[in-house]
């Protein structure tokens, strides 16, 4: 996976952009990276795609930029020219395909059968759009071809919205979704840009999907937390599940036998991406404490610790799930 693909993967949402009056690029630019979407794929469906690459990479440059709808070898050039650092098409162009991968440009043909794939494959790619993804089968589609195609990652695209989109992304052969929902063409019309920077953050929070896992209490010593954990079973029933380093009663209060992170103890706050979450929280100015990382069997990042404590209790991420 090249660095671009890394940090697409990382947002998890590319905002699919048609843009008609390129004097609302920067506007639109901002709305996306302060709603937490700091990407954008340009359709050069209109003629004011070129220059809106530009403007937003100008403007933002810490936002990945990509051109989509590219249907010829030109537009490569222009989009690349102006800024763009990655190209979409909506099909697999083999001129277009080989002539990305001779020029080290990071290409993302559309797919939507074996086909396909292969072609893909013989050009030495690794990632591909599916594309138009519900109307072609949508996630059981995508998991139909990841079966032969296993190092093959998706893109899904066309009918992607914030009601299925956590079906896409919890599927591992997808690293990212495109999509429109964000951005209504009225509001771009209306130059509405607080309701797309409203509707980018709902889509953020939609796929990350923060949740209160439990709260974990610091105790002196095991004596304690073992009488706290026996009060908690009396009182309300939550039968202890006691391990080495603490009693969990039932699952939502973890009492530690020994005092961990926090002057209180720790609020575990659990995500569908440990991953995502933390790169969208860094952009937030969130420092988290990287030697607290954690990592299941497939290498995933699962749980990490933020450096600032609130009320008193350390904060953790942990993976739903």
């Amino acid at each position: 996976m090249n660095e671009i693909i890394k940090k697409i993967s990382e947002i998890g949402i590319v905002p699919v952009i048609k843009i008609d009056d390129v004097s609302k690029s920067v506007d639109l630019a901002k709305a996306l990276c302060e709603g937490g979407l700091p990407c954008a794929e340009i359709t050069f469906r209109t003629e004011a795609a070129a220059e809106a690459i530009k403007i937003f990479k100008t403007n933002f440059p810490e936002m990945i930029v990509g051109a989509g709808t590219v249907l010829t070898t030109e537009q490569v050039d222009i989009a690349v020219k102006l800024g763009a650092e990655f190209i979409v098409s909506p099909g697999l162009n083999p001129d277009i395909v080989k002539y990305c991968v001779d020029n080290n440009v990071t290409i993302i043909p559309g797919c939507s059968n074996a086909s396909d794939i292969e072609q893909a494959i013989k050009y030495g790619l690794d990632v591909v759009k599916f594309f138009p993804a519900e109307i072609s089968g949508g996630i059981k589609m995508i998991k139909a071809l990841s079966a032969p195609y296993g190092n093959i990652r998706f893109m899904p695209s066309g009918g992607i919205n914030e009601n299925n989109i956590n079906d896409y992304l919890k599927n591992e052969a997808i690293f990212a979704c495109g999509g429109t929902w964000m951005i209504p063409q009225k509001a771009i019309d209306d130059n509405d840009f607080d309701t797309i920077k409203k509707l980018t953050e709902i889509a953020v929070y939609k796929m990350l999907d923060f949740k209160l896992a439990h709260i974990g209490i610091n105790f002196d010593n095991q004596f304690s937390a073992k009488e706290a954990a026996n009060v908690f079973d009396k009182l309300f029933g939550f039968e202890a599940n006691e391990n080495t380093g603490s009693i969990f009663s039932h699952t939502y209060m973890e009492l530690l036998k020994t005092p961990y992170l926090g002057t209180k103890g720790h609020i575990a706050i659990s995500t569908n991406s440990v991953s995502r979450a933390k790169v969208y929280l860094e952009k937030k100015g969130v420092e988290f404490l990287e030697e607290t990382k954690s990592f299941d069997e497939k290498g995933n990042l699962r749980l990490v610790y933020m450096k600032e404590e609130i009320g008193g209790f350390a904060i953790h991420l942990v993976q739903n799930k």
